[in-house]
């Protein structure tokens, strides 16, 4: 070879011939993939196995255009036929993959507040329904107020005839030797008060059961027949012990002149019982004293008193020397405590004091026909507002003595039913 002769270029393969749809062989004789020419389309996602094809291409896919028929899924797949799903894969949204977010809107506070608000209410007002219409079943209404004649006058204040007897009813032989109750049958009035709201101020008036009175006309309480007065005399107690509560009622409007709107009267067992549903009354006793036969063994002082000495300090008698008028004052004293106690948010408000002292006192407690647990409820504010000051608390005036009874005074009481049928502020004083 001449040194200046250059050397022979090697042979060029041959160019790959075209195919009618743009394919060509590379240079071993394989036909190459027109989608994988530079800036040529993409190839399309081969689509999952074991789902069918359709056999027939269209013209707008055989130019790289997919008309969306042919996405490789059957009608009924779990996909449902969207774009992208398939068996096991999740659709995607036409703009790509979804991004993760709350599952669900945000919560609407206004309007939970408001079904709670509502689901609140409706509890307290069924709870509040149940227990006035359980309450309201267990008072005893056995006094019938009809059957009193020749009633006094009406007027602006609701007057109140309250009565503790002597009844041993509900209690066992343990409880009436623990109580000092003594086992007498039947029952006799052990204490009388009326009390008289009005809107000038509340009053409450004792009345002795050894007050000399005349028993008037009346009609027997379960005979219906009527009897007239014969002029008798004799110790309020008796009225009771003739023919019950009506004719108690009537003897006191005929010796008083005032009208006696409701009835309320409880028994041994259910006077204790309400104390130690209560957990007790305070009370501040001023004097000690001490009664074997009502089991009082009291100190001066502050103290908290049970059912049992409860009790024992409203009968006690004997040990005072004006036994009747003294006890009437201690037993004003102690209702008016009791009053102040049961009456509060305290009591009222907590379930765990208010049912077991409805349910204490409620069953024992005898009330006439008319009379709803709302008039209770004014019974014992009354009583309340008595013993925070605001009104009178006072025996019925005596004058003197007849045949060991207690002679009113007649001047001061007709002064005093005066003052209370015109509602006026009561200036009247008793026996203290």
């Amino acid at each position: 070879m001449n040194d200046w002769q250059q050397p022979r270029r090697p042979a060029q393969p041959p160019r790959p011939a075209q195919d009618p749809y743009g394919a060509s062989q590379d240079p071993y004789g394989r036909q190459r993939d027109p989608y994988a020419q530079q800036g040529g389309p993409r190839r399309p996602a081969a689509p999952p196995r074991g789902v069918p094809q359709q056999q027939s291409q269209s013209p707008e896919t055989l130019d790289g255009y997919d008309s969306g028929y042919n996405t490789g899924q059957v009608y009924g797949s779990p996909a449902g036929g969207r774009p992208g799903g398939g068996a096991g894969v999740p659709p995607q949204s036409p703009g790509g993959p979804r991004r993760p977010g709350p599952s669900g809107p945000a919560p609407d506070w206004r309007k939970r507040i408001k079904i709670g608000s509502i689901v609140l209410v409706s509890a307290l007002l069924v709870t509040t329904i149940g227990t006035y219409v359980w309450a309201d079943s267990k008072v005893r209404r056995e006094v019938d107020l009809s059957k009193v004649i020749e009633r006094p006058k009406d007027d602006d204040c609701t007057t109140y005839l309250i009565v503790g007897s002597d009844s041993r009813e509900g209690l066992s032989d343990a409880d009436k030797k623990k109580l000092h109750t003594g086992s007498a049958d039947g029952k006799r009035t052990d204490s009388m008060m009326i009390l008289a709201a009005c809107s000038s101020g509340n009053t409450m008036i004792s009345l002795p059961r050894d007050s000399d009175v005349e028993i008037p006309s009346f009609v027997g309480s379960q005979s219906g027949k009527k009897f007239p007065a014969q002029g008798r005399r004799v110790k309020l107690n008796a009225a009771y012990a003739e023919d019950g509560p009506e004719l108690l009622v009537r003897t006191v409007e005929h010796n008083t002149g005032l009208r006696i709107d409701h009835y309320a009267e409880i028994g041994f067992a259910g006077f204790a019982n309400i104390v130690n549903a209560l957990g007790g009354v305070e009370l501040d006793i001023e004097k000690g004293f001490k009664d074997e036969k009502s089991g009082a063994d009291f100190q001066a002082g502050r103290q908290t008193l049970n059912g049992e000495q409860a009790l024992a300090f409203v009968r006690t008698r004997y040990a005072f020397a004006e036994s009747d008028l003294a006890r009437t004052k201690n037993q004003q004293k102690f209702l008016s405590a009791l009053a102040s106690q049961a009456a509060t948010p305290g009591t009222i408000m907590n379930p765990f004091k208010l049912y077991p002292t409805l349910g204490a006192g409620l069953d024992t407690l005898i009330v006439d026909k008319d009379m709803g647990l709302f008039d209770l409820a004014d019974m014992f504010f009354a009583m309340k507002g008595i013993s925070s000051g605001g009104g009178t608390s006072m025996n019925m005036p005596i004058s003197g003595e007849r045949g060991g009874n207690l002679v009113w005074d007649k001047a001061k009481v007709q002064q005093l039913v005066k003052q209370i049928q015109n509602d006026e502020k009561v200036t009247v004083t008793g026996n203290r």
